[in-house]
């Protein structure tokens, strides 16, 4: 890769040339129709970036490259995050570069790190509907839905099933992570978790996983839900009582409460713990997925407290 005197890549966060559209920039200001607006006519990549950050110039012509190949089926929108930090506030996010897929106007999938140019095809393929093996597939789904349904047994028996033939693949690994997490095997979880490869440790699927684990940890040696209830009922006020109940909730499976809870730190006190609150927020929204329903609300919810 070439780089500058100043050590930037050559043409790292620049729009493309005259009249390519498919890599532009956006600010604040025109993230709507950039990004939300254009999102209903094609899938939209945003790349979260700024100019000191050197996984960032690695990453920039890599997805540049990737989503010139698509010919117009895919756009990518460049925001650095120094001039225009609003949205990546309200979005929650702690690193970069991160890269977010939106579609019809809602964040579908998304990536943290600079990815190898292999990774990155295959994340715009698998946005695009690209090739996949459909029976695997719907093997893959039946154990999801398993997971979503609460029988944890009979969806890690699907997961191993298919790490049995494809040791590589990423979603039975961490489909079976989380299944372990929930199951409360989490020494088997930390087990199957570093089977995932050096070279995927930021891809999305392995840091949900990782994600879902740290927080069971977490509250594994929490005390009972009755007892942590009956603290934060005493006293209100007692932001440590309030976050080990929400981490206590978010380990029986009641999410929603749980991020009630630690939103209410949040708008109580944001600089309790340094921030504790909004980032453990935060790493609940990388457990659980940037499209699930619960995390595309809660960023909301969580904007309106800090831009309130």
């Amino acid at each position: 890769m070439l780089f500058n005197q100043t050590g930037a890549q050559a043409g790292a966060g620049k729009t493309g040339p005259a009249g390519d559209e498919a890599v532009t920039e956006t600010t604040t200001q025109t993230f709507m129709a950039d990004v939300m607006e254009e999102s209903k006519r094609r899938p939209v990549l945003v790349d979260f970036w700024a100019p000191w950050c050197g996984p960032c110039k690695t990453l920039g012509p890599i997805i540049e490259k990737a989503v010139r190949a698509t010919k117009g089926k895919v756009k990518l929108v460049k925001m650095n995050i120094d001039e225009h930090p609003a949205i990546p506030g309200k979005l929650g996010i702690q690193s970069i570069p991160t890269v977010y897929a939106f579609v019809n106007g809602q964040p579908v999938d998304g990536f943290m790190g600079a990815l190898p140019e292999g990774q990155v095809n295959a994340f715009i393929e698998r946005l695009l509907g690209g090739p996949a093996d459909a029976g695997l597939e719907e093997v893959l789904a039946s154990g999801e839905a398993a997971l979503a349904e609460g029988d944890v047994a009979a969806a890690a028996e699907i997961f191993a099933a298919v790490l049995a033939e494809d040791e590589g693949n990423l979603k039975a690994l961490t489909g079976l992570v989380r299944a372990q997490v929930q199951a409360g095997a989490l020494e088997q979880a930390k087990a199957t978790l570093a089977m995932a490869p050096a070279d995927k440790q930021n891809d999305p699927l392995v840091s949900a996983a990782g994600a879902a684990l740290d927080v069971a940890v977490q509250a594994q040696a929490l005390g009972d839900l009755a007892s942590l209830a009956a603290q934060v009922e005493r006293d209100p006020a007692d932001h440590q009582a309030r976050f080990d109940f929400a981490l206590a909730l978010n380990a029986k499976g009641r999410r929603e409460e749980a991020l009630a809870h630690l939103l209410d730190i949040v708008k109580r006190d944001r600089a309790w713990n340094e921030d504790g609150a909004r980032k453990q927020v935060v790493q609940l929204f990388e457990a659980w997925g940037p499209t699930d329903p619960l995390t595309v609300s809660g960023r909301k919810k969580l904007s309106a407290i800090l831009f309130a």
